[in-house]
């Protein structure tokens, strides 16, 4: 009986032992090579910041700048269509690659998608930046793996690690990054085998930005309202409205790439039809207040100032038309501007707070577009600070499920089909929407 205990100890001791030191091993391993991603993902936003807030001053001084929008969509689009090759499919390419691990993520995609959103931006293209910052860091975390000579079973950490340390880097929101590199890559599913390289990337990252001395936009602290049942209904009704936005925004730029995909001109000359456009639409609307980022109408949703209620609805247009003719940018902070300014107008019919609802738009309809709640939910309490933190989630998750298995991210995979019975888990939205075509 003694021995058979001891032999039980003896054997639990070593298994015990043995998992520590596979831990103690991992840890080391992925907190060096995240932090070496997180030093290049905060340096890369660092630079990408700066330039862009340079560029933006100069297009406000200089609103003539627009008239050349379309030149800029022409050198946008040659460069892309002779040089991009695989770099050109942008954030779907990342996916992909994180998915199949069967290619490589060039190192082109860094210098072209950091001076493509430059250019789109001084010259009044509607675009945002986190597909800039999420493209510049898994370009350089690839790029650094074969440097290393990592092998392949080490990639896929590697650019999730590129992905959190853009996006943490660039919004100054080191857990929403972690979150999110975990997220994104399959809309229902989290993948935790990258939670250490994550976590160190974006934090690192975040901490490397701040030391360039780059400062992010603060907004006041989220109001904590305690819980209430009709609060909650009206929340879940915004929601809602904020999920059917992410999938306007998501159906009005597929189609725009489909219309000009359908044009009988070179792909190169598609983003010069786009910038006539926009400056066209500039023009209609007789203000430029919707090129660049518009980041005053999301102070003014959020600050309780107030933005018309067309907002939401004209940045979408612009944004849907910047980039599915062939510019290059994010989509986020659209998405926060959508969001915000459509939550400031339902405020008055809901009868709730309009900058409350403009703080939940804020995040929600980029999670109903992305299909990632939770990055989203933890966006808000780093942005906002603490305080109704049960509607921020209320508010992600049904913006999440009333957008349909719909993204911005045609690669992404299906990781649970929970409001579509159409779909199928693993296939992508592409291969989901080109079975909807089919079936029509």
């Amino acid at each position: 009986m003694f021995k058979s205990l001891l032999h039980y100890l003896q054997a639990r001791l070593r298994a015990v032992f043995g998992d520590y030191r596979g831990f103690f091993r991992h840890l080391i391993k992925w907190t060096a090579l995240g932090s070496l991603v997180g030093v290049l993902c905060g340096s890369a936003s660092a630079l990408f910041l700066h330039v862009l807030d340079l560029v933006t001053r100069l297009r406000l001084e200089r609103p003539a700048l627009i008239v050349f929008l379309p030149l800029a969509g022409l050198g946008i689009g040659w460069v892309y269509h002779r040089y991009g090759g695989a770099a050109a499919r942008g954030s779907n390419l990342i996916i992909d690659e994180l998915h199949t691990n069967a290619s490589r993520i060039p190192f082109r995609m860094f210098s072209l998608i950091l001076i493509g959103t430059w250019v789109s931006h001084l010259f009044g293209g509607s675009a945002g930046r986190e597909g800039t910052a999420v493209q510049m860091g898994t370009s350089l975390a690839d790029n650094l793996r074969r440097l290393l000579g990592l092998n392949r079973a080490d990639r896929r950490l590697m650019i999730m690690a590129g992905v959190s340390g853009g996006f943490g880097s660039v919004f100054g929101t080191p857990v929403a990054g972690v979150v999110f590199g975990m997220e994104f890559q399959s809309a229902g599913r989290m993948r935790y085998d990258g939670i250490v390289p994550c976590l160190v990337s974006a934090c690192v990252g975040d901490l490397v930005t701040r030391a360039w001395g780059i400062r992010h936009s603060h907004y006041a602290p989220f109001p904590d309202f305690p819980i209430d049942a009709g609060l909650l209904i009206k929340v879940v009704l915004a929601g809602i409205a904020f999920g059917l936005a992410g999938l306007l925004f998501i159906e009005f730029t597929h189609l725009v790439k489909w219309g000009f995909g359908r044009l009988p001109v070179a792909p190169y000359i598609r983003p010069v039809i786009g910038g006539v456009l926009v400056i066209g639409l500039t023009v209609l609307v007789g203000t430029t207040d919707y090129n660049g980022l518009s980041i005053p109408f999301i102070t003014r949703s959020l600050d309780g100032t107030g933005v018309p209620p067309e907002v939401w609805i004209l940045k979408l247009v612009f944004t849907g038309l910047t980039l599915g003719s062939g510019f290059v940018g994010g989509e986020v902070t659209p998405l926060f501007l959508i969001g915000a300014a459509l939550g400031y107008t339902l405020g008055g019919p809901l009868g709730v707070p309009p900058t409350f609802l403009a703080a939940l738009g804020f995040t929600a309809v980029f999670a109903g577009a992305s299909n990632t709640p939770i990055a989203c939910t933890v966006l808000a309490v780093e942005i906002f600070g603490g305080g109704g933190e049960v509607y921020v989630l209320v508010a992600n998750v049904i913006a999440y499920l009333s957008s349909g298995n719909r993204s911005i991210y045609t690669a992404q995979r299906i990781g649970v089909a929970i409001t579509n019975h159409h779909a199928r888990v693993d296939e992508t939205m592409a291969d989901l929407e080109s079975r909807y075509h089919q079936q029509s």
